[in-house]
């Protein structure tokens, strides 16, 4: 049953209530939360691209799938129904789609319409974005708050080191961000350069139809199997059905999640000595874990990797697949030379090399018209940025599912501007930390990805609200339950 709410479209008023941008899942949580607790809103969702699912309609590599499961990655309000726990990308992209129509939020969407820059006026208490739609035309929206449900992934440019010689290489030059249609790689000698989640889940996708895959990484990552479809949501489901199953099935989730984090962050020698007797269990003992399957660092001090029914490592006992541990010394003309000296042919080399982040999908931002850098920011409740008025930004967990944490904070903005309504201000900005509190890394991770962007992105504070805690638990009680007049947060009268 379609459920319809009114929401302000491209041919109405740009005076908004609330403008949120992006339509990915975060932004699909916030026009669901705000639509159904702040019905008085007047809301829009600006979308740059022409379907909603932000990142699931932008990948479409081979064997594109979700790295938390489905019970936590999905929406509290609309449970995920299948058995499947890391599910594949098509399957995620119907989902969100599926759950924006369900809801009316599709009609909240302005497609190919893309918010370059904004400007906060205190005198209006406004905010005025600049927006580029999709047929080069210029227009722009007003709002009293602005929700950015962004993610943090350039969703132009994927990162690409150097490589000496790629000129040379007479094969194709695939980057998994911008895969091909109708790339064949069927029969071919395939070597993908990476060994983060995309490299894993290429890997054993490709070997179904290609000739050979090496995987060729400079160092390796932690990989851990888990199952396909998860057991006890089976047997729940069956006993219960899903509506009642699925609440305890992504506790269960989440719990467990929380539990093995802490873990292998307080006991990392023995975290890391049983993930390695796993792996070799998986391979068998003739496989050289010790090179292929042993980090420099700890478990957690970057993204995890998991692998549904261990189907990598089924590839690499095949013999379909196989590994290639070393610096790349150069591209030759079929294929790839490591500074040990091995050679590796390849017809198609896919450059699984990471992300660039990009905050707030690259927009600018100024107050009063001083430019914003986020660099200088300090986080607030992981959402806000302390001297910047009536603006929140959706940011996942990097530990655990990206949805736990924008319901979380699609719920918290429903409250702030709820207060803003009743109690008549005209914004709320949160204050600095006291000099004492000193200053963090907003995102701890040494992930590729996170230490190349440390220039651009926001720092944290070492005690809350500062403070971005990375655990769900914690959260709930700050963000759910926790006041909203803090003595942090300044409220202003109009």
């Amino acid at each position: 049953m379609r459920r319809t709410f009114a929401c302000m479209s491209a041919g109405t008023a740009n005076d908004l209530d609330v403008l949120v941008i992006g339509a990915g899942l975060s932004g699909i949580a916030a026009a669901y939360y705000l639509r159904t607790r702040e019905p008085w809103a007047r809301i829009s969702i600006l979308e740059a691209r022409a379907k909603p699912g932000g990142t699931w309609n932008l990948f479409r590599y081979p064997g594109v799938r979700s790295d938390s499961d489905m019970h936590t990655l999905g929406f509290s309000f609309r449970p995920w129904h299948g058995d499947i726990a890391l599910a594949g990308g098509r399957s995620i992209q119907a989902y969100i789609e599926e759950t924006a129509h369900e809801f009316g939020i599709d009609d909240c969407i302005r497609f190919d319409h893309r918010a370059i820059a904004a400007s906060w006026s205190s005198a209006d208490a406004r905010w005025t974005v600049e927006i580029a739609r999709g047929d080069g035309a210029r227009t722009s929206a007003t709002c009293r708050f602005l929700y950015l449900c962004t993610g943090y992934y350039d969703y132009e440019r994927g990162y690409l080191p150097e490589f000496a010689g790629m000129e040379r290489y007479r094969g194709e030059i695939v980057h998994p961000q911008f895969w091909p249609d109708g790339l064949d790689y069927r029969n071919k000698r395939v070597a993908v350069i990476g060994s983060g989640a995309t490299a894993v889940t290429l890997v054993p996708a490709m070997s179904a139809d290609a000739q050979h895959v090496t995987m060729v990484q400079r160092s390796p990552s932690y990989v851990l199997a888990v199952p396909g479809r998860d057991p006890i949501a089976v047997a729940l489901n069956r006993a219960f059905g899903s509506r009642l199953a699925h609440p305890i099935v992504r506790w269960k989730n989440v719990l467990r999640q929380m539990f093995f984090y802490n873990l292998m962050r307080r006991y990392p020698a023995f975290a890391r000595k049983k993930i390695l007797e796993f792996t070799q269990k998986a391979l068998g003992p003739q496989f050289d874990t010790q090179r292929h399957f042993t980090p420099v660092y700890e478990p957690w001090d970057q993204r995890m990797c998991f692998v549904p029914d261990g189907d990598l490592f089924a590839a690499l006992r095949s013999g379909r697949a196989s590994i290639a541990t070393g610096e790349i010394e150069r591209f030759t003309e079929t294929g790839l030379r490591l500074r040990g000296g091995e050679e590796i042919d390849a017809d198609i080399i896919v450059t699984a090399t990471g992300l660039n982040v990009k905050l707030m999908g690259g927009m600018q931002l100024d107050l009063d018209g001083k430019p914003l850098d986020l660099a200088n920011a300090v986080s607030y409740k992981g959402m806000m940025f302390c001297g910047v008025p009536n603006l929140a930004l959706a940011l996942g967990y990097t530990n655990a599912s990206w949805t736990l944490k924008c319901e979380l904070t699609a719920r918290y903005v429903c409250r702030v501007v709820r207060r803003l309504r009743s109690g008549g201000y005209a914004y709320c900005v949160p204050q600095a930390p006291p000099p004492g509190v000193g200053t963090e890394p907003a995102i701890g991770l040494k992930s590729g990805y996170i230490v190349r962007a440390h220039g651009t992105l926001p720092r944290q504070g070492r005690r809350a609200p500062w403070k971005l805690h990375q655990n769900y638990a914690l959260d709930l009680a700050a963000l759910r339950f926790g006041k909203v007049e803090d003595g942090v947060m300044q409220w202003v009268k109009a």
